[in-house]
């Protein structure tokens, strides 16, 4: 308990020098080495950091908050893409995948398609994990900080509706579908410019992401939504992709206020 007063204490000092904090982190993996090298890690700059095997993560995550995971797949991927998918149905917390340096292309583009925030490889540089954790929550702050759009009225496009004030949407049959904040942004910017592409660029601002050429986020959050509006998200309808430009809403937007 002393112990965790004092990383509190630190998380404080961390906020007002502008560093993001780490709060909790949940690092998955069945090899208690890297486990412990990676929790002594993170405890020296100031992060609660807590262990799971993988069979514990669920109930980890349904006991307590986390600001982020980190899940070792290196060693049975297809199984921590699994587990990848069973924790993005639940949360929306970031997740770095630890995975093999000569994984196969294809499997690393699964693991964004999945939901994965970030995805470090062999081997291990921990200074490096701490500095990618990092960096996502600071583009999650940004986000936080953001304006984002009117929060008046509301738009109808194919059967949906979501609607500003209470940022609710629902589905053609009336049904209320979830948005994670990220989620809402993106939808919104695509809505105030139907049938009209939008880079990536546009899309990390509108969603308060960081600006970054090799930043997969926006990938990430429209497969993420997709998934949510689409009928078939392996063939979408309705955000389309725009290659080397990057999406376009494609159906007729009513605007209500």
């Amino acid at each position: 308990m002393h112990q965790v007063a004092k990383l509190a204490d630190a998380g404080a000092d961390q906020r007002r020098s502008g560093v993001p904090r780490l709060e909790r982190m949940l690092v998955v993996t069945e090899d208690s080495g890297t486990r412990d090298m990676i929790i002594d890690h993170l405890t020296c700059h100031q992060c609660v950091a807590l262990g799971s095997k993988p069979a514990e993560v669920t109930r980890c995550l349904q006991q307590q908050p986390f600001s982020l995971v980190v899940l070792d797949v290196r060693h049975r991927p297809l199984d921590g893409f699994d587990m990848l998918q069973s924790i993005r149905a639940r949360s929306d917390v970031p997740v770095i995948l630890f995975a093999e340096r000569d994984q196969e292309e294809i499997d690393r583009i699964l693991a964004f398609e999945l939901g994965a925030d970030d995805l470090i490889g062999e081997p291990l540089n921990v200074r490096e994990l701490l500095a990618r954790a990092r960096a996502i929550l600071r583009r999650q702050e940004m986000g936080r900080r953001s304006t984002i759009g009117p929060v008046r009225g509301s738009y109808r496009f194919a059967g949906w509706d979501l609607r500003c004030s209470t940022r609710v949407l629902t589905d053609p049959a009336g049904a209320i579908v979830p948005l994670s904040r990220k989620e809402y942004a993106l939808l919104l910017a695509l809505l105030e410019a139907p049938r009209r592409p939008l880079s990536r660029s546009q899309l990390m601002r509108a969603t308060g992401s960081h600006e970054d050429a090799f930043d997969r986020s926006v990938d990430v959050q429209v497969l993420r939504l997709r998934r949510k509006i689409e009928a078939d998200p392996s063939s979408p309808r309705l955000i389309r992709t725009e290659r080397g430009v990057g999406y376009m809403l494609d159906v007729p937007v009513e605007t209500l206020f």
